[in-house]
């Protein structure tokens, strides 16, 4: 599959002006910025930007900035799933990952996630994608927000509507662990319908492996 990456540009306000958002870029571009020294959710501000170039060079992979100047103070990234995980079972090609999204803080609240997923999507091929992002309630920002769990999973759902990602059911453990947890998906338009029985069998891939093994009797 060829993963065909097409770049878009918007302005958005927030309160000290206008931020651009663009993407997808490639660490080239990437490398043009600096990276603000608040993105830290995941990891070291400076490990954090060179996981994101690495992000940016592979085949499938997307990354969506927001700038202030030349400062990036937010991104959403996209790849397919890691090795490692439950979503990378049958290594479907057309199937990738919402796998962070981050804005600092002086700029939450100012719709610059939604407006960072709304920019991903405007990429026509997006809709050749099965679009995941798994979401677990301790890894959210409860204190930072002083929001409880529930209140910040309300956000967090209007926020993926904003990309077109809603929650969908599925067995994973990690996900039904919790009833705060949940799987977000969105199904491109262009999607065939054995890439979308595929997925639903990976999203119940307990009950798949279940019934194989009871055939197999």
């Amino acid at each position: 599959m060829e993963h065909i990456k097409t770049y878009n540009k918007i302005e958005h306000p927030v309160i000290d002006g206008t931020l651009i958002i663009e993407g997808p870029i490639p660490s080239s571009e990437m490398n043009k910025y600096n990276f603000h020294s608040e993105l830290t959710s995941f990891r070291p501000a400076a490990k954090q930007f060179q996981a994101l170039l690495g992000i940016a060079d592979l085949p499938e992979g997307r990354i969506i900035v927001a700038r202030k100047n030349d400062t990036i103070v937010g991104y959403v990234t996209y790849l397919h799933p890691d090795p490692l995980e439950r979503w990378s079972t049958f290594q479907m090609k057309n199937l990738i990952e919402l796998g962070a999204i981050e804005v600092i803080p002086a700029y939450r609240g100012n719709k610059v996630a939604s407006a960072l997923l709304k920019a991903s999507m405007m990429d026509p091929f997006m809709e050749n994608y099965i679009i995941i992002s798994t979401e677990y309630y301790w890894h959210w920002d409860l204190k930072g927000t002083n929001l409880s769990v529930w209140e910040y999973r309300k956000v967090m759902e209007k926020m993926m509507a904003s990309g077109n990602l809603l929650p969908a059911p599925t067995d994973d453990p990690e996900i039904i662990s919790h009833p705060a947890n949940c799987l977000m998906v969105r199904i491109g338009t262009n999607v065939d319908e054995d890439s979308i029985k595929q997925f639903d069998s990976l999203r119940f891939l307990k009950r798949q492996q279940f019934r194989e093994l009871r055939e197999g009797l």
